[in-house]
């Protein structure tokens, strides 16, 4: 099975990785930008007997590795 988890930093937190790049496009003449977040992406592929197999072990390895949760939020999608 194969799974996208994003992970972005909670809406509360700053975000100066963000704020550098919103400042670097407008320095590079991209209009109409108002206001960039980053965050991670990762693809998975794991070998899970179902969907809800596959949802545990993914939700272990973003509260274990893959995301701050203080800090950040996780979102998975699966294909």
């Amino acid at each position: 099975m194969k799974a996208r988890v994003t992970v972005t930093l909670k809406s509360g937190v700053l975000d100066p990785q963000g704020k550098a790049i919103e400042g670097a496009l407008k320095s590079l003449g991209i209009a109409g930008v108002a206001k960039v977040r980053q965050g991670k992406v990762f693809d998975i592929e794991l070998d899970a007997a179902d969907r809800a197999a596959a949802e545990r072990k993914l939700s272990e390895a973003c509260e274990k590795l893959l995301a701050n949760t203080i800090v950040e939020d996780y979102a998975v999608d699966y294909d």
